[in-house]
């Protein structure tokens, strides 16, 4: 994907990128080897500290790290921007505003670049996730949480939100492969995802992943798990 992106930009190791929303600095230590430097910007210090360590890990050295949120762009002083990434970030956003002020920030022939794992139902779930779903739900309910509130997916693609902005000339493009996990991996992942972090579950973490645990043992007692995943980019430039 990344060399996709290299190639689509004509990304030579120089300029500037921002990764808005980094989390634990995937995105931002790719592209740290495609441009000069990389402004990476999350709203989370736990993230950020995660995100330094496998930057000092890799010998990573030309990532900022900030704390930041999406809704602080003008304020941040950012230099010309060749692009700005977000992984799978941009739709806890003000999406068209977000547009508006990156069109301020990103050089003439930049582009604003959206990895994700697509839209939800691009690609059918595996029938596991239902079994997840049930533990999450005991603990957190039935609503999908965000913060101190709760989340619904926007109904709006990307692509069509987009293609109201000044980058709207839009490129799609994906890759499908499967992926197989262990049991404990895919009980660990959901603590990855922001509606069923440690910051949401509290105390009952462990407790949740040991019944996340059960739960999938008992659906699949070989313990190995399948799923398609897909890598997408969205590439939007201006006309």
């Amino acid at each position: 994907m990344f060399a996709h992106v290299a190639e689509c930009l004509g990304l030579d190791g120089s300029g500037w990128a921002l990764d808005l929303g980094t989390g634990t600095g995937a995105v931002a230590l790719s592209l740290s080897g495609l441009v000069g430097s990389v402004i990476a910007v999350d709203p989370q210090p736990g993230m950020l500290a995660e995100a330094r360590m496998l930057a000092a890990a890799r010998g990573v050295a030309n990532v900022e790290w900030r704390l930041g949120e999406a809704a602080q762009l003008s304020a941040m002083d950012l230099p010309s921007l060749r692009l700005a990434a977000m992984g799978a970030a941009f739709h806890w956003m003000d999406r068209a505003a977000v547009a508006r002020d990156l069109d301020a920030l990103i050089d003439d022939g930049g582009a604003i670049v959206l990895a994700s794992g697509g839209a939800p139902g691009d690609v059918e779930p595996p029938p596991w996730l239902d079994v997840i779903r049930t533990v999450r739900e005991r603990y957190l309910g039935p609503e999908r949480r965000a913060g101190r509130g709760t989340y619904t997916h926007p109904a709006e693609r990307h692509q069509d939100v987009l293609a109201r902005s000044s980058f709207s000339r839009i490129e799609t493009a994906y890759w499908d492969r499967t992926i197989t996990r262990t049991v404990d991996e895919v009980a660990g992942l959901q603590l990855s995802y922001s509606y069923s972090s440690p910051r949401q579950l509290g105390p009952d973490v462990k407790a949740f992943v040991s019944d996340v645990r059960e739960a999938l043992q008992s659906f699949e007692p070989s313990g190995v798990f399948e799923e398609r995943v897909r890598t997408e980019v969205i590439i939007a430039r201006r006309p």
